[in-house]
């Protein structure tokens, strides 16, 4: 067996970023950007007043001091000609200081008489005129390395693009392994059980960005998993569930078109799980048992989706949470624990079952227990991994 950390690096070593597609803006965000995004214009594209007010040409006016007002800036509607010393414009925030403008007084600092404004108490020392290019200038470039978001979407579209290249969305092909699964819906018969780990597993992948291809059932056959591996062609990654182990009719480890990286991975839930190539696209084989394909499925298939999305390699981040009460010295596996948050307060439940969905769906969280792991006794520091 080898380690989760040596396990997570073999699968990141099996995937790459996808290819580049060019998106409209309202559609991008949580997509990654696949290269650097270019300002195409100052913004703002001229000085512009910061407060609502007169402009003038005075760079020090006095107390006392009158101006004739000559126009008005509102914007969008910028004054056309040239401020002289004894002159004001009324403007507006966000609109254009008109040429000569060196301040723009705001309008509780001076009262108006007909065309007249007289200034009032000593104005500050601020000239609330914002440079053209103060957010950025045409050429400027803005490469976030993280899914976008909708301030990044902002930012964009005020750099003056209606479009975005991003990395391709990871398309996942599933496939269930089985002669005793049923779809939802479907009425099983005395020995068979309704398939769910698949269905879980496209709403994880889903949720996370990616697409997902639910392809049908594969009966204990090399024939039903040959033609479910051929209608998987074309998919960014395959993960399969069940036939991982050594019995009899785990034919997913034996397929002879399966050029396989690892087997078995010191955790728990999910010692039966494997990652390869099968036709040069990268695979990974989840246990049969439904936590631990769900575990197996954020800690593996998450992450590597994630690099093929267009982010750097990571595994699934972690938080501190305190113990509610003691655990008991861990094995010599890493263990994820099912566990119901309350505040920071991490609540470990009794059964740790890998067939108890139930357990799982009423989680908050997973605490992670190392390898060999003393006791711990409550009120413990503890990692833990949150469950969206």
């Amino acid at each position: 067996m080898i380690s989760v950390a040596e396990a997570l690096d073999n699968v990141f070593d099996l995937v790459s970023p996808l290819g580049a597609e060019s998106v409209a803006l309202r559609s991008a965000v949580g997509r990654v950007a696949s290269g650097r995004i270019t300002a195409l214009r100052d913004q703002p594209p001229f000085p512009s007043s910061a407060m609502d007010g007169y402009a003038v040409a005075d760079p020090a006016p006095r107390p006392g001091r009158r101006y004739r007002v000559i126009g008005e800036s509102a914007a969008g509607h910028g004054f056309t000609g040239t401020i002289a010393e004894d002159q004001a414009v009324r403007i507006f925030t966000g609109a254009p200081v008109p040429q000569g403008g060196t301040r723009v007084l705001i309008q509780e600092d001076v009262t108006r008489d007909g065309d007249t404004i007289t200034v009032g108490t000593e104005p500050d020392g601020q000239t609330y005129i914002r440079p053209a290019g103060l957010d950025f200038a045409a050429g400027d470039d803005f490469a976030p390395s993280r899914p976008l978001r909708p301030s990044d979407i902002a930012l964009i579209a005020a750099m003056g693009h209606d479009r975005v290249s991003v990395h391709r969305r990871p398309e996942i092909a599933i496939i269930a392994t089985g002669d005793e699964l049923v779809m939802p819906g479907e009425v099983p018969n005395a020995d068979q059980i309704v398939a769910s780990n698949h269905i879980g597993l496209a709403a994880m992948i889903e949720r996370a960005g990616g697409v997902s291809r639910l392809l049908p059932i594969a009966a204990d056959t090399d024939a039903s998993l040959s033609a479910a591996f051929g209608a998987a062609r074309g998919a960014d990654m395959i993960v399969t569930i069940g036939g991982a182990s050594v019995g009899d009719h785990d034919l997913v480890a034996r397929h002879e078109g399966l050029d396989r990286t690892f087997y078995k991975v010191a955790m728990r839930p999910g010692k039966p799980l494997m990652a390869g190539r099968i036709s040069g696209t990268p695979l990974i084989g989840l246990p049969g048992n439904p936590v631990s394909a769900m575990v197996c499925g954020l800690l593996f298939v998450l992450p590597a989706m994630r690099v093929q999305a267009g982010l750097a390699p990571a595994a699934a981040p972690r938080e501190r949470r305190i113990l509610a009460h003691a655990l008991a010295a861990n094995g010599p596996r890493e263990h994820y624990m099912r566990a119901r948050l309350d505040g920071q307060r991490a609540h470990v439940f009794d059964s740790q079952d890998s067939s108890r969905l139930a357990i799982f769906a009423d989680a908050d969280a997973l605490v992670v227990r190392r390898p060999g792991d003393p006791v711990r006794h409550a009120g413990a520091d503890i990692d833990c991994i949150l469950l969206a």
